[in-house]
């Protein structure tokens, strides 16, 4: 074994592809699309390295299209949640022993995989599967995704370099051990980078994992379960298992080997996630590591100093990239009443450019949500607007889930700060705009601060440095990512660690060290050369304040 002292040097983030028209990516991710677009798979769960098929089975539909089927899953019954739980443990002291170079080796062969021999595979399966567009698929399924694992290799480096110091007559170090227990990962369906980042993180520490993915994300994560085995991972490190999200996490939070959980998702699962490991906390063999993210009400703040061209655009791009269906989505706008008419004319022409439908075609800014549970909610939230006296529907406001589930970029004008588009997190296309007094800016920097139970992103758009100071200020804590004159969403790894507190989460930073220093159980050691042979202290000898044998 080469016993070379190894440091994974600060990696550059992986570059976008521009996919624009006769470039070898848009052509290879075109083919792609019509190659997964023409097949069903079938997508077994992955147990000790095993494919395993229960015969309980669901569907993978386009959500732009779901009478099509893309694929069929199997489903966890309480005999494979058991079988995972057994896998991970039987392969956690291999795993953990194992060094961490190698560990890494394994996980940066993944990101070279999705890189390049996947490319297209990760952002067909992830256009298709959850509703993105090329652009969107392209930033996080395959660059963030990559960059996830290229900068956690750094971290890891820097994290087990940090020794402590020692005295002449003694060693000390500090041995960076994993959890005692296995992790349960719990993935969403709207970043394919936070499913493969949920279950890595902690396994490039050495914990071994039992990953619950969403239904409605199967498809790509399914080809990311392929693309571990075939980068090295060991059998058992992490264990795939779709299935009834209630049924999955009685049984592993109850198991007295819990060591942690990584979470994303929405508030209400998490609350209960929690409650539930408050509950049993007799049961397990050390208290489990709880980190999460769950949802925001992500706002933008704007001075009358702002450039009206940079709101509108931030504002458009902010809340419908995705379909708002975004953690950091701009969901609630403060916008002054001296730059109303121009930001509202602005948007007014950007939205009417806007083209939705098919993934397929490159042309759509705009999909479909990801399914009808979404569509319904995100349709209530704009029917109570219609109705009420307090709001007023002044784009979009439309939708249509006969072939696919389709919202119209919707924008809410509000006589009522607290109305409930303004407070609630809809995570759909739906933006609230509150207008105020322009001599009222510091009032609304209390009034947006103290509207959401979230803490997760927002922005100011200034021109004015103090106004800038004084948001910063005024809105310490109701964002854990804050922006100076650019929409709330798009966190780069390694560039702005990602994450929030008060109802948005354990503001843990995913890609970070932070959040890497979760997965850890320290031990420190201390070794001394010439241990003493008398008990008693030097001046004990002088004074002789012993008794005599």
């Amino acid at each position: 074994m080469n016993n070379a002292q190894f440091y994974y040097a600060r990696p550059k983030n992986e570059p976008v592809y521009s996919y624009t028209k006769d470039t070898p990516e848009r052509k290879a991710l075109e083919e792609e699309l019509h190659r997964q677009g023409d097949m069903e798979v079938e997508i077994p769960l992955i147990i000790g390295g095993k494919e395993v098929r229960t015969g309980k089975t669901g569907k993978v539909v386009m959500p732009h299209d779901h009478r099509h089927v893309l694929a069929t899953y199997h489903m966890a019954t309480e005999k494979e949640v058991k079988m995972a739980i057994e896998a991970a443990m039987k392969a956690h002291r291999q795993w953990a022993e194992v060094s961490w170079v190698e560990r890494v080796s394994i996980t940066l062969k993944a990101a070279e995989l999705i890189s390049t021999k996947y490319r297209a595979l990760m952002n067909a399966a992830t256009m298709l599967g959850q509703g993105k567009n090329a652009y969107q698929a392209e930033i996080e399924a395959v660059c963030e995704t990559t960059d996830f694992i290229r900068f956690n290799a750094h971290y890891v480096s820097e994290i087990y370099d940090d020794q402590p110091h020692s005295e002449r007559g003694n060693l000390n170090r500090v041995e960076y051990r994993p959890l005692e227990g296995f992790v349960f990962a719990v993935s969403p369906f709207n970043f394919t980078a936070i499913a493969s980042n949920l279950s890595l993180a902690p396994a490039v520490l050495g914990n071994t994992i039992v990953w619950k993915p969403a239904s409605t994300a199967l498809l790509s994560n399914h080809y990311l379960m392929k693309i571990f085995k075939e980068a090295g991972l060991p059998d058992g490190v992490i264990n795939f298992i779709p299935g009834k999200g209630s049924m999955i996490g009685d049984m592993v939070l109850k198991d007295k080997n819990l060591g942690g959980v990584h979470f994303t998702g929405s508030n209400n699962t998490f609350n209960q996630i929690w409650k539930t490991i408050g509950n049993n906390l007799g049961n397990y063999r050390s208290y489990p590591r709880i980190v999460g993210e769950t949802g925001g009400k992500d706002f933008v703040v704007v001075h009358p100093s702002a450039n009206v061209e940079e709101v509108a655009t931030a504002l458009v791009r902010g809340a419908f990239e995705y379909q708002g269906q975004k953690c950091s989505a701009a969901s609630r706008a403060y916008i002054p009443k001296s730059l109303w008419s121009q930001i509202e004319q602005r948007m007014d022409e950007n939205i009417s450019m806007i083209k939705k439908g098919d993934v397929r075609n490159f042309c759509n800014f705009v999909n479909a949500v990801i399914d009808e549970k979404a569509f319904d909610k995100i349709m209530g939230y704009i029917d109570r607007a219609k109705r009420s006296p307090d709001a007023e529907v002044i784009f979009g406001g439309t939708g249509d889930k006969s072939k696919g589930y389709f919202i119209d970029p919707t924008v809410i004008l509000v006589t009522d700060p607290h109305f409930v588009t303004m407070e609630e997190e809809i995570f759909g296309p739906v933006l609230s705009v509150y207008v105020y007094d322009d001599a009222d800016f510091e009032k609304t920097l209390h009034l947006c601060n103290e509207t959401s139970p979230f803490g997760l992103t927002g922005a100011i758009f200034s021109k004015d440095r103090y106004a800038t100071v004084k948001a910063c200020q005024e809105l310490r804590y109701a964002a854990g990512n804050f922006y100076f004159n650019d929409k709330p969403t798009g966190a780069v790894v390694g560039q702005q660690p990602f994450g929030g507190s008060r109802m948005s989460g354990t503001n843990d930073k995913a890609g970070s060290y932070l959040n890497l220093l979760r997965w850890i159980n320290p031990r420190s050691v201390k070794e001394t050369f010439n241990p003493p042979t008398d008990f008693r202290y030097p001046f004990m000898h002088e004074e002789k304040c012993y008794k005599e044998a």
